[in-house]
């Protein structure tokens, strides 16, 4: 990559070792590069071991000294790992003898105190074109619609399968609330003969409420077990979370028994309310 001095510390890539081009180092025609992370740690180990190294492209190019390491970039979405990659000073190619390269597009980037928004991007347009208005200027965007759109398959997939979760877990709760009121029906000659031995509702609500725990307990237990062989398939679709998240599972644990306790309640809630008398007579 041919970057100018300055552009790593504008997007914010942070320099692990040494330093970052300067422009004596592109007018006093020096040969320098800096490499990633990923290329110092595969070629050196580590990445203060870089510095001083010499790398050239290939056999018949300029040998360079490394002066720096930054941290890797994922130029291809979020979702693969950044390449090892190194960086020449751009104006470099125009000072060695006999290089006819001609590089037909060049991006820019421009770091403003104010927030990336589309309305920005178009004042940035109009800038350039009232200087020039031959310049051809394309693809103005900012980094947050950059990364959205590399993230845009992965975002469909997740919205996706957040909705399936979504309907697993109302039906989960429509199954417990089912399951319990069900059992409050048939359960209704124990329920009066309990309340008229003076069993406190109290009791009767956590007997309902402690059974539906139990049924969401077991499920929760089988997920689990299907979430652990299952979620090493969606490695691609996380990033920088583990497939294997303690604290997801705890707060997946959490949200489905607060659902299960919330569906077992309403029943056992509702089986408080018979009345032994006319339980028993009922029956």
């Amino acid at each position: 990559k041919f970057v100018s001095p300055g552009l790593l510390k504008t997007m914010g890539t942070p320099i692990l070792a040494g330093r970052d081009f300067t422009w004596e180092d592109a007018y006093d025609r020096r040969p320098v590069a800096i490499v990633s992370e990923a290329l110092a740690r595969e070629l050196w180990g580590q990445p203060p071991a870089a510095i001083g190294k010499q790398i050239r492209e290939t056999n018949n190019s300029l040998w360079r000294e490394v002066v720096g390491v930054v941290g890797d970039e994922r130029d291809d979405g979020l979702d693969k790992a950044a390449p090892a990659a190194a960086y020449w000073p751009m104006l470099m190619a125009k000072f060695e003898d006999g290089d006819p390269s001609v590089r037909r597009t060049i991006s820019y980037v421009i770091r403003s105190r104010r927030t990336g928004t589309a309305g920005f991007a178009d004042e940035v347009s109009r800038a350039v074109w009232a200087i020039n208005p031959n310049l051809p200027l394309a693809n103005v965007r900012t980094l947050d619609e950059i990364v959205a759109k590399s993230m845009a398959r992965t975002s469909f997939t997740l919205v996706m399968l957040a909705i399936a979760g979504t309907m697993a877990l109302l039906l989960g709760a429509a199954g417990i609330y089912g399951v319990m009121s069900y059992a409050v029906s048939q359960r209704t000659r124990e329920i009066g003969i309990r309340m008229a031995l003076g069993a406190e509702r109290r009791a009767v609500t956590r007997m309902f409420v402690r059974h539906g725990l139990e049924l969401a307990a077991i499920g929760v237990a089988c997920g689990l077990a299907a979430a652990l062989a299952l979620t090493r398939l969606m490695t691609s679709l996380l990033f920088e979370v583990s497939p294997i998240d303690p604290l997801t599972y705890v707060a997946v644990c959490a949200a489905l028994a607060a659902t299960a306790l919330v569906a077992s309640y309403l029943p056992a809630l509702r089986a408080t309310l018979v009345n032994p008398v006319t339980a028993l007579r009922a029956e």
